[in-house]
């Protein structure tokens, strides 16, 4: 799914929130990973320039989860550690966004090259 702008950020909510009730994911785990779906969305969009989103049905042994990975072409990311800090911002948020979304969510992933872009891959497990 491409990122590009505000609609699209709303169709990412909707369809993770859909994704979510398809593996039957409690309402407070469908809550929060949504959350972190549009924060990050957000984000690819906002800071990254735009980009996409991908994600997966996975199991794992006997449970089953939504993987999710928010890709952009941005400028990258020169910190990760400031960045998951919480109150840090680059830019005119609140700063929550990195650091809650990963608290939001059972495995947090994130690579970013300064120039080349940055990729947060989430996964929440039922």
């Amino acid at each position: 799914m491409l990122l590009i702008g505000e609609p699209d950020i709303v169709m990412c909510r909707q369809l993770v929130r859909k994704l979510c009730q398809q593996i039957k994911l409690s309402l407070v785990d469908q809550t929060k990973m949504v959350t972190a779906a549009s924060e990050l969305s957000r984000n690819t969009v906002v800071y990254g320039g735009g980009g996409a989103m991908h994600w997966d049905i996975v199991t794992q042994g006997l449970r089953t989860g939504l993987r999710l990975a928010f890709e952009d072409r941005g400028p990258g990311i020169p910190d990760l550690e400031l960045a998951l800090t919480d109150g840090w911002t680059s830019g005119s948020g609140m700063g929550m966004g990195l650091s809650g979304s990963k608290r939001l969510v059972n495995d947090f992933d994130i690579r970013s090259v300064v120039g080349e872009g940055t990729c947060v891959t989430i996964t929440r497990w039922k």
